[in-house]
């Protein structure tokens, strides 16, 4: 009879922390020669039932680069991490982290994207970092291109609509890889890199103008380009750093089909498939068929160069993190009514509970997000990115009592450590984001994610006081016991 050992828990070395973007956290945009990136000329959306973020045509760019407030552009100024990042650092080490993923804003490196040489002001602040990592026994997790590339590649090249993009990208990985050898050992390429489909967040490339076919044919090659410079980066990084490791990060979407009905069964296949084509192309390496009949009739051709087959073969990564907020439910009818959450749109599952900003919460489905995952892939899996945006009330005697967004963290533990048992190996858990930062969707203070309360209003206003919450001492309490006390 076949026997073996269950895991009981989490791993002895898992990787506990949190994560966050350098542009809605760094602030500090236009000092010691940083350039304007794509992320600070998208306007803060006027309103919060706006989910999705709002659309940078040549017109709103142009009124962007006339403009330098940080009031219509509020990730010009995030929480000044720029500034803190000692005692942000400081404060995850409190609460007992062992990894914290942050990234790495491009146009800090190379202001423009065309540059010859790296702004040396821009490698010495994440030297600095990464130093204040070193101290507490933090290991950093860096994501090189976090919904940002510097403004210059869309004046200039249109983003990554064009391929010689490429080429500026692996100039600036190759910067990254050498000056922080042995200090970074885990990498990942693109932010959820399934972005790319839904507009200029992930492409930098303006296409407001276009009909939808030239739209989809222009995002499907913009990440092309990306899937190309994604693989060319593991290869650098495996030759620079050996003992690096280097990852793809999928904004997951786990799909329920609406009833046992075969079309819905099928229509919910579908939206799976198209959610993992990414990263079967970055794990895998290559393009699944099923893309083949997807790409024929939307009429999408797709421009290879004689050596990219190859090159997505030989550049696989080594792991595979991603998101995980929701789940979707589809089916094949057109009169549904539809729930929202993270660039998601399905029907309301009603047997869900939701957040105040429509994102039903669904722990199970992460536990099955998990084995889904790993059945596909057999590689490592890493969540980077999980939590609840919620509207936090500053009592008169500074306390955050967020009993809300311990529950849902504790039901989302619990599904992971059930995954463990199932046999998934997870590499570890960064919780999004460990300190209240500028909302990726709407630019807003309000939705606040953090066990760190931040003093700032929607509007800028406020002391950027640190300010620890309830769920602060709780999750520095699940750290100390490796998840046995949730």
């Amino acid at each position: 009879m076949y026997s073996k050992n269950v895991p009981s828990g989490f791993p002895t070395n898992f990787l506990w922390g949190g994560a966050t973007a350098a542009n809605q956290v760094e602030g500090a945009w236009n000092i010691d020669s940083k350039g304007i990136s794509t992320a600070e000329v998208v306007k803060r959306a006027t309103s919060r039932k706006n989910f999705t973020l709002n659309e940078v045509t040549k017109q709103s760019l142009k009124e962007a680069i006339a403009d330098s407030s940080t009031s219509t552009y509020p990730k010009r100024r995030g929480i000044d991490f720029y500034h803190h990042y000692e005692e942000d650092i400081k404060l995850f080490a409190e609460m007992g982290f062992k990894a914290y993923r942050l990234s790495i804003a491009w146009s800090r490196i190379f202001p423009n994207g065309d540059e010859n040489e790296p702004n040396e002001k821009g490698l010495l602040f994440y030297d600095h970092v990464f130093e204040a990592c070193k101290k507490y026994g933090i290991e950093p997790v860096v994501t090189i291109s976090h919904y940002e590339m510097p403004l210059g590649l869309t004046l200039k090249n249109n983003g990554w609509a064009a391929r010689k993009t490429i080429t500026e990208f692996t100039k600036f990985t190759k910067v990254l890889f050498e000056r922080y050898k042995g200090q970074v050992k885990y990498w990942l390429t693109f932010n959820e890199i399934n972005a790319a489909v839904w507009g200029f967040n992930g492409t930098g490339a303006l296409d407001e103008e276009l009909p939808i076919e030239q739209k989809m044919q222009l995002r499907y090659q913009s990440l092309h380009h990306q899937f190309i410079a994604s693989a060319l980066a593991v290869l650098q990084c495996h030759e620079i750093d050996p003992e690096a490791k280097i990852g793809s990060m999928l904004a997951r979407m786990q799909t329920y089909p609406k009833t046992p009905a075969p079309n819905d069964v099928r229509a919910a296949q579908l939206q799976d498939q198209l959610n993992l084509f990414f990263t079967d192309v970055q794990v895998r390496g290559e393009y699944p068929r099923f893309m083949n009949r997807y790409f024929y009739e939307n009429g999408i051709e797709l421009d290879f160069a004689a050596d990219d087959e190859e090159t997505l073969k030989q550049g696989k990564v080594d792991f595979l993190s991603f998101s995980y907020y929701m789940s979707t439910v589809t089916s094949d009818a057109d009169d549904i009514t539809k729930s929202t959450g993270n660039f998601a749109l399905g029907e309301t599952n009603p047997y869900l509970a939701s957040s105040e900003w429509g994102w039903q919460i669904d722990p199970v489905g992460l536990r099955v997000s998990l084995n889904e995952l790993w059945d596909r892939y057999q590689v490592p899996l890493f969540i980077v990115e999980n939590g609840l945006g919620a509207i936090d009330e500053l009592t008169s005697d500074k306390k955050i009592h967020d009993d809300y967004r311990i529950d849902y963290l504790r039901k989302h533990l619990v599904e992971m450590k059930e995954a463990i048992k199932d046999g998934v190996e997870l590499l570890g858990y960064t919780s999004w984001g460990p300190i209240d930062l500028i909302s990726a969707s709407t630019s807003e203070m309000s939705k606040r994610y953090g066990f760190i309360y931040v003093d700032q209003d929607d509007d800028g206003n406020g002391s950027l006081e640190r300010i620890r919450k309830d769920s602060f001492y709780w999750f520095k309490e699940v750290i100390a016991t490796n998840g046995e006390k949730l």
